[in-house]
């Protein structure tokens, strides 16, 4: 492990993360690149990292985006319209490329959804990320939103080549 980080952390108790632009209506998409950013931060400090890091991004989220889904069901339910920066079903995806982009990582983007032990279907992804030479490191994101749709809590792994025991 090359660095790891967590929210919430000591001091963060009572806050939400920052929003993201772009981004609108859950805690989902902040959560992650929060954790994303405090991870990549405590290994590299401001980033983005130099071209050819080969740095993959690895999310896992069995329940996903949640907030926004409860958002669209309600929307739709009172005859509403769905605004053009929502397209919740996305959002895993939209958000693990923007901490790419924002970061410069070059690696390849998963999203998994596990459907047994979050946390070792992730790390399975990653050991094979960079055991087939796709990636020389991974960052794993773990995220799951509370059942009420406030932030829940996220874990951020930097995993790297011969780092894991």
């Amino acid at each position: 492990m090359l660095a790891e980080a967590r929210w919430p952390e000591a001091g963060d108790e009572g806050s939400a993360p920052a929003g993201v632009p772009g981004f609108v209506h859950s805690p989902f998409h902040p959560l992650v690149a929060a954790v994303a950013q405090r991870c990549l931060a405590r290994r590299y400090g401001t980033g983005p990292l130099p071209p050819g890091n080969r740095t993959a991004v690895v999310l896992v989220s069995a329940g996903g985006d949640t907030a926004g889904a409860a958002h669209v069901r309600a929307t739709v339910a009172a005859g509403g319209r769905i605004g053009p920066l929502f397209f919740f079903q996305s959002v895993p995806n939209s958000v693990a490329g923007h901490v790419a982009a924002r970061w410069g990582l070059d690696g390849p983007v998963v999203c998994l959804s596990p459907t047994g032990d979050a946390r070792a279907e992730g790390e399975a992804e990653a050991d094979l990320l960079l055991y087939d030479g796709d990636a020389a490191q991974a960052l794993l994101i773990l995220i799951e939103l509370a059942p009420d749709g406030t932030p829940g809590e996220a874990t951020a792994v930097l995993l790297g080549e011969g780092t894991r025991q």
